[in-house]
């Protein structure tokens, strides 16, 4: 078996991070979703970086499309600049490339596109991962899986409650984990033999280079719009190739806590996103960003620490369950259940409970805000209530969701 040293030598990963994220707007106005900030100073697309770091895969190709300039720009000045890192990953996009490339048309097209970067490798394997979801995997063990079955492709695998089936694409599977079928989003999901729950497909996948470079090229012929789970699977299963489901729930990284197995996060829509950001706060979360053997790495920048000013009787700056970035100053106001992004700052008489405010935003006197987004850069006036009345919030322009989450978008262009 290889060392984990030699699996990552032997891998290379390509990274899909083109996905306009349209049920997240008016986050992803100006924004693919994998650069949508969480848990205040990442990005999305941090987790998948950081897990094929942390599994000593060095070589990535990060597949970017819509919205691009701010997610290539993240990428170049927290990934591409610290030492030792320069060479770990290259971002490419169709909107940027000076050979002309047309916009994807599906997942496998991106990789297709993009195939002279395969061909030129000499690694035995290539991971096919996505950039817009939260988890912590340690890819080699996929790996592994796939090598051990020999497989001709490996698809990372969900295991969810036969009741949520419909929402996902879901595989039949023996009882050596062999995929024998594939349904998108089927009424009846098939169970995974001798369990009430059922595989999910992750959209992460694990080829050998040569098998991945002839499925691509053969199935180029008949589809235009090239597609791993409408089209690339299917054709293989009808070839009969050795399809494998790897069960994300066997997955273990260092440091791991037993309630953090499984976690899985797609934050595809608004209340998604404030469920899975909201979990931070708690005394628990079931994510842990402070395990310190599997970090979650992004740009630190050098900002100053995080401080409050004011302890009087009149006001005070406090910030309670709140999970707080660098440069932030909570100045006479209250924070309560919230996440503030990088330089934010609270000013005095104010309240900001179970919000979450991206970087640099600012919140003047007398404000009143609770369950909100408030996107970068935004100044929120003296005296605003945001999240008490869903009909006036509307009326300011404020996106509310069905839950009563009020999303205060950026008004610059």
């Amino acid at each position: 078996m290889y060392s984990m040293d030699n699996v990552g030598r032997n891998t290379i990963a390509m990274v899909l991070a083109g996905g306009k994220g349209e049920r997240l707007s008016p986050l992803t106005l100006r924004r693919a979703k994998p650069s949508v900030a969480f848990g205040g100073k990442y990005k999305i697309i941090d987790f998948v970086l950081s897990n094929l770091f942390n599994s000593g895969i060095k070589k990535v190709y990060i597949l970017t499309q819509y919205r691009a300039y701010s997610l290539n720009k993240h990428i170049r000045e927290s990934w591409g600049k610290w030492t030792g890192l320069g060479e770990f990953c290259v971002d490419i996009s169709p909107e940027t490339s000076s050979e002309g490339e047309e916009w994807f048309k599906g997942t496998a097209d991106a990789i297709l596109q993009y195939l002279r970067f395969v061909e030129s490798t000499d690694a035995d394997y290539v991971a096919v991962f996505g950039g817009d979801h939260i988890y912590k995997m340690d890819v080699t063990q996929m790996i592994n899986f796939h090598r051990m079955n020999k497989a001709d492709i490996t698809i990372a695998a969900l295991e969810v409650p036969v009741e949520e089936g419909s929402r996902f694409g879901i595989f039949s599977v023996d009882e050596e984990a062999q995929v024998t079928g594939f349904n998108e989003k089927p009424e009846n999901p098939e169970r995974i033999p001798g369990r009430e729950t059922c595989f999910a497909s992750m959209g992460n996948y694990i080829f050998p280079t040569k098998k991945l470079i002839e499925v691509l090229q053969e199935a180029k012929k008949s589809h235009a719009d090239l597609d791993f789970g409408k089209h690339v699977i299917p054709m293989m299963l009808e070839k009969g190739d050795r399809i494998f489901a790897y069960n994300f729930n066997d997955n273990v990284i260092p440091g791991m806590r037993s309630e953090e197995r499984g976690y899985w996060r797609d934050v595809g829509t608004l209340d998604s996103y404030y469920e899975a950001n909201m979990d931070l706060v708690k005394v628990s979360p079931q994510l842990n960003l402070y395990n310190y053997k599997w970090p979650i790495l992004t740009n630190q920048g050098n900002l100053p620490p995080a401080k409050t000013v004011f302890d009087g009787d009149d006001r005070r700056g406090q910030n309670l369950d709140s999970y707080v970035c660098a440069g932030c100053i909570t100045s006479g106001g209250t924070v309560r259940r919230s996440i503030l992004g990088p330089r934010c700052k609270i000013n005095s008489y104010s309240l900001v409970e179970d919000s979450i405010l991206f970087e640099n935003v600012t919140v003047g006197r007398n404000v009143q805000m609770r369950k909100a987004i408030v996107d970068k850069n935004v100044v929120i006036r003296d005296g605003s209530k945001i999240g008490y009345d869903l009909d006036a919030d509307r009326r300011n322009g404020y996106t509310v969701t069905e839950s009563g989450i009020v999303v205060v978008p950026r008004l610059d262009k």
